[in-house]
């Protein structure tokens, strides 16, 4: 045992020898994991300040729901974007603290073979909002604009009569008294892929990976020129889009709970509070189409 002491890889702990380059592999491991704690300790100090800063703004949207309410007004919000662009996480910011018999999510999944057969507008307004009610859709009949045509969902002749009514459509909606907002969660290409590999490796958000988001990076450009077609086409001053861009998620469920307060004349309770959207993040439709004009002028392709 002595010789084993005097041997220096060996070293002598706690009345006992220790395999020197297994200590410091030990200490090294201890190291490391504390340093993985550390990290997940701050990153959930950062959401729950993140969380908190939310509160103020969500207490308005209670006051906005009042407001709807009293004044027997119904609301539709429309949540588009690519796959993985944030729209559930701020859904769910939106109506945390919500009187639920006041709000409906609407996430609707593919039309039955009867669907099929209806007017294609039929399947949503059967969950259009009554009186003082909002309805919050999770991906809209926007569908048909962006992701139906490009996996072959739907016909040229489908396509183009919904590019076409669409427009009359949702100006007799706001016409008639319904107030409309439509929301488009723009991510990059390069974050759409960070999250598409936490959901692959992660097995409690792997449900969320489908096969049209396996083929989303492939068909990238695809999804852009639809997404270009779409605003140059159904971009009105009565139903007008707002780009919301997503990198940051808690920015954009900051700043989509901002667009959201805007467009509703309630009256704020707290007058203290920052309503003015951030213009790095909150981007007009009008405004998305000339950033992109500019992009095909210059690069000869859409780069966003």
């Amino acid at each position: 045992m002595s010789d084993r002491i005097q041997n220096p890889e060996y070293i002598e702990f706690q009345g006992e020898p220790v395999k020197l380059d297994k200590l410091l592999q030990d200490y090294q491991a201890v190291r490391d994991e504390l340093a993985r704690v550390k990290r997940e300790n701050r990153k959930a100090v950062v959401r729950r300040r993140q969380e908190k800063s939310l509160k103020p703004f969500q207490a308005e949207l209670i006051c906005l729901q009042k407001y709807l309410e009293e004044t027997n007004t119904r609301m539709i919000i429309l949540f588009e974007g690519r796959d993985a662009a944030g729209k559930g996480g701020t859904i769910r910011r939106v109506t945390r603290y919500m009187n639920e018999k006041h709000y409906r999510i609407v996430a609707l999944g593919k039309p039955t073979e009867e669907q099929k057969t209806q007017w294609f507008f039929q399947r949503y307004v059967t969950h259009f909002p009554r009186g003082g009610e909002i309805v919050l859709f999770d991906r809209s009949w926007y569908n048909r604009a962006i992701v139906e045509p490009i996996f072959g969902f739907c016909t040229p002749e489908e396509y183009e009569n919904f590019m076409h009514g669409v427009v009359g459509f949702e100006k007799d909606l706001v016409r008639q008294g319904t107030i409309l907002l439509k929301l488009y969660f723009s991510v990059t290409k390069e974050e759409q892929a960070r999250r598409f590999e936490r959901r692959k490796n992660d097995p409690l958000r792997r449900w969320k990976l489908s096969e049209i988001d396996v083929q989303a990076q492939d068909r990238w450009d695809e999804f852009t020129h639809q997404k270009h077609e779409m605003l140059r086409r159904t971009h009105t001053a009565q139903a007008p889009w707002t780009i919301i861009r997503s990198d940051d998620k808690h920015r954009a469920r900051l700043n989509a709970i901002r667009v959201i307060l805007n467009s509703v004349p309630y009256k704020r309770e707290n007058l203290e509070l920052n309503y003015v959207p951030d213009p790095d993040i909150v981007i007009s439709g009008a405004r998305e189409l000339e950033i992109m004009n500019a992009q095909m002028v210059r690069e000869g392709k859409f780069t966003g």
